[in-house]
């Protein structure tokens, strides 16, 4: 993350797209509480509801808790907003259907800057093996800011194309140069991401958010000369 530069915070509205709940929060939401605390407007969009997140519970169950969890995480950050397309968890598939979802979306809300998820192969520091809907779901909306911002793509959409999206940011990227400096709104990130309390109790492994978020924006915000910082991966579009 060496010369990591700053992001771009002279806009007014963001989406925020996700796979599932909770994939904001590990980072991406407290950025967005910074944002919201200036007075900008921010709507999320979830592709699932996470209804496969908990193996040992039935998914319509899952899916029901996971929806007040995100609707409460966002909440935290000062998102009023959170809509879900109800795709199956799990099972996203890369193609014309998600891209023309997502591009419905774009042109709906007709943000400036689109906030997403890692959608490379692993996490930053090259660790890990990012999920299929993660890398699944990253890359469509990248593609759909350009497939909404041109009218003659999905024109059965009968909505007027949408060219306003500056960049798209992508939290967890081992390819990220840029950073947000979210000095002193660290702690609506936290508690965003205890909001999937239920969800978290159910995974069998002791998460601490906190120790999590810390161990993530003071590291970057040294690398960045702030206190704390949440690193993207930043694409203009």
């Amino acid at each position: 993350m060496g010369g990591m530069e700053p992001v771009p915070e002279d806009w007014g509205r963001a989406l925020a797209i996700a796979a599932h709940p909770d994939d904001l929060e590990y980072g991406g939401s407290t950025a967005v509480a910074k944002w919201t605390s200036q007075g900008k407007d921010v709507v999320e969009v979830l592709a699932t509801r996470g209804e496969a997140g908990i193996d040992s519970m039935d998914p319509d169950d899952v899916a029901a808790i996971r929806t007040r969890e995100q609707i409460e995480a966002a909440a935290h950050v000062g998102v009023d907003t959170v809509e879900f397309l109800d795709l199956p968890d799990g099972m996203l598939e890369y193609g014309l259907p998600l891209r023309r979802e997502l591009a419905r979306a774009i042109r709906r809300h007709r943000p400036e800057v689109v906030l997403s998820v890692n959608f490379r192969e692993t996490f930053t520091g090259g660790e890990g093996f990012n999920m299929a809907d993660h890398r699944v779901l990253g890359l469509a909306v990248a593609d759909a800011v350009r497939d909404a911002a041109n009218r003659w793509v999905f024109r059965d959409l009968e909505m007027e194309p949408w060219q306003g999206v500056r960049f798209a940011l992508f939290g967890g990227s081992p390819q990220a140069a840029h950073y947000v400096d979210v000095t002193g709104h660290l702690e609506a990130g936290i508690a965003s991401l205890r909001a999937h309390k239920i969800y978290f109790d159910n995974l069998g492994a002791d998460f601490d958010p906190e120790g999590f978020l810390r161990g993530l924006a003071e590291p970057a915000g040294q690398e960045a000369g702030v206190p704390q910082a949440i690193p993207f991966e930043l694409i203009e579009l």
